[in-house]
């Protein structure tokens, strides 16, 4: 008698196939994410955020670390934070060359991130133990920030590609991930970092910091290009003005931009200047906010708090700006949000000349919430402007303004604070502020005639 045979179940393949929308937009349906992944997409936000949480303490961090390696050294202040100026120019700069090795298949998602969690735990590592300002300035400024720059990116593209159609609601909170996550690491490190326990807490956090990206990058996909969802169907969520609040406030783009187009368009250039100066106040606040602090009366306990206020704002105020974004239109609520942002200056040069802590944690909160929000905002922009062909491309060329507001917050700055002191410098960099507002007045879709864009 022969033996029963067992029946296996047949897998089915999905049936892939592309379609397009009334805008000619290319979306590649018949895939779910749990068939791509083996779970569901939003994995890709949970560590997504749990990288970009870790990696943002080398920036939002800075401002108390900096304080205790004048003191260990003798390094003037000025020597200091211009290791964060030019931190900044190497993250700013890694997201273009990453978003392009990465649509090449020369980059995959869990080498960008496990390489960059090395390099972000070598930059903590080097603040540690660092005894010439050489060292700071390789192991810190320029691994660090590469490290952290291609967390960053990968992070972000990530979710860009998996929420297509909540674009700016996830990528808000994975960017905000990258701001907020410092808190914890400011106020330890605000109430008791010393020069003699300098080495073992940065330690601590280099390997907090290295576990968190690492096991997070070993699971981070990116799904095919053009992907789009199960549900709904994108053609007719391009048209849902009740399900797809975006879509009466937000206009697709007219065509698709290649990043060698970009500045054949005025838009971009007026988009670019918006980030630098943005990007300039934001760092400026970072560098300067608790030596000033401090330096005015208030203590490194008050100091500690205002950076942990400010990193709070800005992740969550990413968030909500994301949010408000799709309802309102991203050029409108930019342009609030870089108004608040000088406000947030000027309050702050009142503050620090009246000694008014509850008008630092004011100013503070109004900073975070408007010059810290610009990155969120800038992926909706370049979506709705350039197209989604080369998004990721073309929003690695525009983030990179972050690297020319680096030199003009941090770097000039100190020129600033040195002749005209703090309060000076804080109304300066609120001019900027209010400056970039204006700029947004100039932002409209290339190919579009200015009559018919709407008024966000």
């Amino acid at each position: 008698m022969s033996e029963p045979q067992t029946v296996l179940p047949v897998r089915e393949t999905p049936e892939v196939k592309e379609v397009r929308d009334v805008y000619g937009r290319r979306y590649r349906v018949g895939e779910t994410d749990r068939q791509l992944i083996g779970r569901s997409r939003a994995w890709m936000i949970w560590l997504g955020g749990a990288a970009m949480f870790a990696a943002g303490v080398q920036q939002y961090g800075f401002g108390v670390i900096a304080p205790v390696l004048t003191g260990a050294h003798g390094w003037t202040f000025t020597e200091v934070v211009l290791s964060l100026a030019l931190w900044a120019v190497c993250q700013a700069s890694v997201a273009f060359p990453a978003a392009w090795l990465r649509e090449h298949g020369k980059l995959p998602a869990a080498v960008a991130v496990t390489v960059g969690g090395v390099l972000c735990a070598t930059g903590l590592v080097t603040l540690g133990h660092a005894s010439s300002l050489t060292a700071v300035f390789l192991g810190y400024s320029v691994l660090g920030g590469i490290g952290t720059g291609l967390v960053y990116a990968t992070c972000v593209g990530a979710v860009m590609r998996w929420f297509p159609d909540r674009t700016a609601a996830r990528v808000g909170a994975v960017s905000g991930a990258f701001a907020y996550g410092s808190v914890p690491f400011v106020l330890i490190a605000g109430f008791g970092l010393s020069i003699g326990n300098r080495a073992m807490l940065l330690d601590v956090t280099a390997a907090v910091v290295l576990v968190v990206i690492a096991a997070a990058g070993a699971l981070l996909r990116f799904p095919p290009r053009h992907w789009w969802p199960a549900e709904p169907d994108p053609r007719a969520w391009a048209l849902d003005k009740v399900r797809n609040r975006s879509v009466s406030a937000n206009r697709p783009a007219v065509r698709h931009y290649r990043p060698a187009e970009l500045f054949r368009c005025g838009t971009t250039l007026s988009l670019y200047l918006t980030v630098v100066l943005a990007a300039a106040v934001l760092l400026f606040d970072l560098a300067y906010l608790a030596t000033s602090v401090a330096e005015q009366g208030g203590g490194p306990g008050l100091a500690a708090v205002a950076l942990a206020v400010l990193a709070g704002v800005t992740g969550t105020g990413r968030v909500l700006l994301g949010w408000l974004s799709d309802r309102l239109g991203r050029r409108r609520v930019l342009r609030l949000a870089l108004v608040a942002g000088g406000i947030g200056q000027l309050v702050l040069s009142y503050a620090g000349e009246h000694h008014h802590a509850a008008g630092l944690i004011l100013g503070v909160a109004l900073a975070g919430l408007g010059n810290g929000c610009c990155y969120t905002l800038l992926v909706g922009l370049v979506r709705e402007y350039f197209g989604e062909e080369s998004m990721m491309q073309n929003f690695g060329v525009l983030y990179s303004a972050k690297a020319v507001g680096a030199v003009l917050g941090v770097g000039l700055a100190a020129i600033v604070v040195t002749s005209h002191g703090y309060s000076g410098a804080f109304a300066a960099a609120a001019a900027l502020s209010l400056a970039g507002a204006l700029l947004t007045g100039r932002l409209t879709q290339p190919g579009r005639p200015k009559s018919l864009l709407p008024a966000g």
